[in-house]
């Protein structure tokens, strides 16, 4: 695994965030060394997967990056049964390809790759959609139609994972979390001027919200059960279903 040092030297200016090729050879290491609790996340999506995956069904891995989801839900979803990867980044999506031409397809679902910007992407026939840290850099404006696409796609009983970095509306609350969050990333060797450039970057790109109004907008759009299942520091993932 390669380590991410992307943000180990000084710049004399940071730019804005990508999932550039740089980003993608240094991924596993970053999102590890960054979201505490993602190895737990990744472990119960594949454990949900095999509760909610259909016959026949599609399954959605909406911001896919290297198809960590994409990999696990596949050990275990019925032949008949398709995983649509879908992501922005060509750095990403070229890696997947690359990745999963390596994988042996005997006794596996297929997997459709795309390429393209998720709220695009027709959604139909789900029995689960994963959204992995991603709608947290889509538009603020776009999320309640994406999330409601989601909703109209999924059979009764189908399900929703979001998983998202989060904000709290009491100041004490965010400054303590913040700050544990921090005190993790310095724990995984992460230097104070990577901290402080790898922030900069992200600033205006990586918008969180609180969980109560994640709940609050998957309920609008349809989803009867929400529970937010996991929470460590400012990382969440809530689980949703569609009623039966």
């Amino acid at each position: 695994m390669a380590k991410d040092d992307i943000y180990a030297l000084r710049r004399d200016q940071v730019g804005r965030f990508e999932f550039d090729d740089q980003v993608a050879d240094v991924f596993p290491d970053m999102i590890s060394r960054s979201v505490p609790g993602y190895a737990s996340i990744l472990s119960v999506t594949e454990q949900l997967s095999m509760r909610f995956v259909r016959e026949g069904s599609n399954v959605y891995d909406l911001g896919c990056s290297l198809g960590a989801v994409t990999q696990l839900v596949r050990r275990h979803a019925p032949r008949s049964a398709t995983i649509h990867a879908v992501d922005n980044s060509e750095a990403m999506i070229v890696r997947l390809r690359s990745s999963l031409a390596q994988s042996p397809e005997q006794d596996l679902c297929p997997v459709e790759i795309t390429l393209a910007d998720l709220c695009d992407v027709p959604l139909s026939n789900a029995s689960l959609i994963v959204l992995n840290f991603t709608l947290q850099f889509i538009p603020e404006a776009k999320r309640e139609r994406l999330l409601a696409r989601c909703a109209e796609a999924l059979h009764p009983g189908g399900a929703l994972v979001l998983s998202e970095k989060v904000a709290f509306e009491e100041t004490a609350s965010q400054t303590l979390l913040s700050e544990l969050h921090l005190d993790f990333k310095r724990a995984c060797g992460y230097s104070e001027l990577e901290i402080a450039q790898k922030r900069t970057s992200l600033e205006n790109t990586l918008i969180p919200e609180s969980i109560p109004t994640h709940c609050d907008r998957l309920r609008r759009v349809g989803f009867e059960t929400v529970v937010p299942w996991f929470q460590c520091f400012n990382f969440a993932s809530i689980l949703a279903v569609r009623s039966g």
